[in-house]
């Protein structure tokens, strides 16, 4: 499957397409050089699932935590953002517990994930992002 973003201002579209068309998935991988838009799509869809505070890129932190309220149960919830462009070997994502969060249940959108690749959930969404020009990307799902 593949979409094809025209303008940045469709990214809210897009990540509701995202989250409506893998209603259960919770794992998502984004696949792409620096630049292609990851952290923008990032905070498109934690904005989706109702979280109000800053999305930033986790990249010195490895991880960031989002809370928000699911809107169909009002219970709180949480968002895990890594980005593990800085890690050296999958030791390193063991050892900063990489697992409690890619089988917390919860929604977990993982930059640079391909050190990763063996620990991720088998129904893990994999999204490559191509860039097209300055405001036109193409998502690929793999």
């Amino acid at each position: 499957m593949e979409w094809q973003i025209e303008h940045l201002e469709s990214l809210p579209q897009y990540s509701h397409k995202l989250l409506e068309t893998f209603p259960n998935t919770r794992v998502f991988s984004f696949i792409c050089e620096v630049g292609a838009g990851k952290t923008t799509f990032i905070q498109s869809l934690c904005k989706q699932l109702g979280v109000t505070s800053a999305v930033t890129s986790p990249t010195f932190a490895l991880v960031n935590e989002y809370p928000y309220t699911d809107a169909a149960s009002g219970l709180p919830q949480s968002v895990y953002h890594l980005d593990l462009y800085r890690l050296r070997s999958i030791e390193e994502a063991l050892e900063i517990g990489v697992e409690d969060y890619l089988y917390s249940q919860k929604y977990c959108f993982v930059e640079w994930p391909e050190l990763i690749e063996p620990l991720l959930p088998e129904d893990t969404v994999r999204i490559h992002f191509e860039i097209l020009s300055d405001k036109q990307r193409k998502m690929l799902f793999l």
